[in-house]
């Protein structure tokens, strides 16, 4: 006989984009939200009982409802708003995950209501609630970062098909992916999460790097030193190449001044990090 080990369902990519007017001055949030229900849902499966699901479009005209009536400081908040909205509503609901995605949009200058988006990163996060339990994991995805300096890769494993050379003076890009659990939740998400950005960035940009895994950790523990709230962190710095381009048969040297960029094969680093 069958048996249901684990089930789960919800809805998926909801997009919003929330302007808040507070006179000439505008505010402006672009979010894609997931939310995904655990609780005592298994006779939906196997006897075609619905009357406990409510509908994954009611959740998604929740988020659009819960915007409107709670203004989003953060996307910690806005999650835990609906985290709270389906617990209340919703009595098999054991527990609702909340995974949030938002675009950033800048001021474009001191213009009130005027924004440039830049670059492909995301801020992120990932709100587990139940009746009992909070959980928030914050993060950064798809940040592309690169140095000109202060990067080597030597001293490596080497067989019969290595053609790699060794270097001291390398370009060093990757497309930096972040996630980081928060011990507590009493916190500024906003700032806190500014703060983990720019060490990161500050890490990255002054660390005498050996290798992207000798860099990926660097950042890691700088992290966990500073911020007391974080309990873990952890990243994947995918390996962007830039290749020496041979201008010798031009007559013409290449003192690591012209690169061609390619996006694939890359490496591929990742790692967790606790204190």
């Amino acid at each position: 006989m069958a048996t249901i080990v684990f089930d789960t369902y919800g809805k998926t990519r909801v997009r919003l984009t929330c302007v808040q007017r507070n006179g000439n001055t505008h505010e402006l949030r672009e979010l894609m939200v997931r939310i995904l229900f655990t609780g005592d849902y298994s006779s939906s499966f196997t006897a075609a009982d619905n009357t406990q699901i409510l509908p994954t479009d009611t959740m998604k005209n929740t988020v659009y409802a819960v915007a409107r009536q709670k203004p989003i400081v953060s996307i910690e908040q806005f999650a835990l708003a609906l985290a709270d909205r389906f617990l209340s509503q919703v009595s098999v609901l054991k527990q609702v995950e909340i995974y949030i995605e938002e675009t950033p949009w800048q001021r474009i200058g001191t213009h009130e209501s005027a924004f440039v988006q830049t670059g492909s990163e995301r801020r992120t996060t990932t709100c587990t609630i139940s009746r009992t339990r909070q959980t928030f994991v914050a993060g950064l995805a798809n940040l592309q970062i690169l140095k000109t300096s202060n990067s080597a890769f030597a001293g490596f494993l080497k067989d019969d098909f290595t053609t790699l050379a060794e270097t001291d003076d390398r370009l060093l890009g990757t497309m930096l992916s972040a996630d980081w659990t928060y011990g507590s939740a009493d916190l500024d998400f906003n700032h806190s999460h500014a703060a983990v950005r720019a060490n990161l960035l500050e890490v990255f940009a002054n660390h005498a790097s050996k290798s992207v895994q000798h860099t990926l950790f660097d950042m890691a523990e700088a992290v966990l030193n500073s911020f007391s709230t974080i309990a873990e962190i952890h990243l994947t710095m995918p390996n962007k190449h830039c290749l020496l381009v041979d201008l010798s048969k031009f007559g013409l040297d290449n003192p690591n001044q012209i690169f061609v960029p390619i996006d694939e094969p890359s490496g591929y680093i990742e790692a967790r990090v606790r204190r």
